[in-house]
């Protein structure tokens, strides 16, 4: 009798793991609902682009629109990379908790980016989305800048020396990774 109530709570708690299922449909929800959005900010970009040409357009609205465009195209890579990240969340997510995708098991396309080994690789591979979100950011955020005092211009640099230790750090580890792997037969 206690063997089989020991069995069917190993069962219940085996079994709890699909509620992972409500967090991969959530994200790849979220994943479209971002790709959707970022396309009609470029479909409305590209509409806001066309009076660029017109040689009636001013100097200075000129370098408005191109400032307000270039702007808008990196707030385009910002949302294409969060939607990637959730992408990669959810298909991580169930190979983790609930099986490996096949069709991305047998694919030579997915060249390995969508095939999550273990937690700790779906972390590298969410902390490399990060970070490229994060570059970004910053490139947003230093389109915008009005640097007015050498400090700031100091601030600017030291963000962009941190970003690129990181690369540098990223890039390291990820080849670290690589040589401590042992030989394939």
């Amino acid at each position: 009798m206690l063997k089989i109530i020991k069995q069917c709570f190993e069962a219940i708690l085996w079994n709890g793991r699909f509620v992972v299922v409500v967090a991969v449909v959530a994200s790849m929800a979220a994943a479209i609902a971002i790709f959707y959005m970022t396309t009609v900010d470029v479909v409305y970009l590209v509409s806001h682009m066309l009076p660029y040409a017109d040689p009636a357009l001013t100097e200075e609205a000129r370098k408005l629109l191109h400032d307000q465009t270039i702007s808008h195209v990196v707030e385009v890579v910002d949302g294409y990379l969060l939607a990637t990240f959730m992408l990669i969340f959810a298909l991580g997510m169930y190979e983790l908790f609930i099986s490996d995708i096949d069709k991305a098991q047998n694919s030579k396309t997915s060249s390995k980016i969508l095939v999550v080994e273990s937690l700790d690789d779906l972390k590298a591979r969410l902390a490399k989305v990060i970070l490229m979100i994060l570059i970004v950011t910053l490139f947003e955020e230093a389109l915008n800048m009005h640097i007015s005092t050498p400090l700031d211009l100091l601030y600017l640099g030291g963000a962009i020396a941190l970003i690129g230790a990181s690369l540098y750090l990223t890039h390291k580890a990820e080849a670290h990774e690589k040589g401590s792997e042992p030989p394939r037969d």
